[in-house]
């Protein structure tokens, strides 16, 4: 089971655009779509697709239609009493694929919702297979708050896979001796920010990017996905470092697509394959989201690792094979 931790959701409004976005024009609209979201529900949804049981935890009414909807779509929910409403997030895309996200802020979260969020995160990790800690930190919680719950869960028997950024991401590369979860997701951006890289210098190279993604290994994470965009991933762990590249894809949306390469990672794992055809996978997972609209997730017929090409990286001499 794959167990997931919102603690930031969302309800994600898409606005298709007939043209270029322009500041201060009239545009025209092609469709609009409106879905429960945020990185652990996406992920969440995506294993409900592929067959694979999930429990999604989030604060949020039970009532909340957020809720109904992810029932509705087979997600089995675990609401914790929120702070506040749901936040609306808005996304604008362009017939070119370029996505444009304005992000709302919920309410602050009190010492004790995050208690409660922590105390049923630990208590179904009993028996979860992964953990996954996704999204950014609801207002008002400590920095090291997913910190201090990786630590937590490092005593449970479930595996512990994070997706974060900003004060979040910082705290937990700082707490790592004693917080290494078992997976990280960083973008090229989030790699940059805690090894001083240029982001654009590091999604352009994967060698790069795999370098610095080897930090995290050192200190003791077992497995960096670092998403490059349409450069593809980097895979790193002790054993090896290796690059996937996606096949051809018309990107019409970029929204839910790291989320979904997430999945394609833990999938690979759970089906116990081998890293890199977890790379694989995960790459294959991403881009079939990035041709998809809003933040739709993909189904497995619509993802095609075959079509990934893999190589390695070898970082003892900067090369690849």
């Amino acid at each position: 089971m794959i167990v997931t931790l919102t603690a930031h959701p969302s309800l994600d409004r898409t606005v298709a655009l007939g043209g270029p976005l322009t500041r201060g024009a009239v545009l025209r609209v092609e469709g609009t779509s409106t879905q429960a979201a945020g990185k652990g529900v996406n992920i969440s949804r995506a294993a409900v697709a592929a067959g694979i049981d999930t429990l999604a935890i989030l604060p949020a009414a039970a009532d909340d239609p957020s809720v109904h909807e992810l029932t509705e779509a087979g997600v089995r929910c675990s609401p914790v009493g929120p702070a506040g409403p749901i936040r609306v997030n808005l996304t604008l895309t362009e017939p070119d694929g370029t996505t444009t996200k304005l992000n709302a802020t919920a309410e602050p979260a009190s010492a004790e919702l995050l208690d409660q969020l922590s105390s049923m995160v630990l208590s179904a990790a009993r028996t979860a297979d992964w953990v996954v800690i996704a999204g950014s930190l609801p207002p008002a919680a400590p920095p090291t708050w997913y910190a201090d719950l990786v630590a937590a869960l490092r005593r449970t028997p479930a595996k512990v896979a994070v997706d974060t950024s900003d004060d979040a991401l910082a705290a937990l590369v700082a707490s790592l001796g004693r917080a290494a979860p078992d997976l990280m997701k960083p973008n090229a951006e989030e790699l940059a920010s805690f090894t001083g890289g240029d982001p654009h210098e590091l999604e352009a190279s994967p060698a790069a990017a795999a370098a610095a993604a080897r930090r995290l290994v050192s200190a003791g994470v077992e497995a960096v996905l670092a998403t490059l965009g349409g450069a593809g991933a980097v895979l790193v762990t002790a054993d090896g470092a290796w690059h996937a590249t996606p096949p051809p894809t018309t990107v019409v949306s970029t929204v839910g697509a790291g989320d979904s390469s997430l999945f394609g990672y833990l999938l690979g794992a759970e089906r116990l394959l081998p890293p890199d055809q977890r790379l694989a996978l995960a790459v294959a997972y991403g881009s079939a989201a990035a041709a998809l609209p809003g933040t739709t997730i993909p189904t497995p017929s619509q993802v095609h690792p075959e079509l990934v090409s893999l190589r390695v990286l070898d970082l003892t001499e900067g090369t690849v094979r």
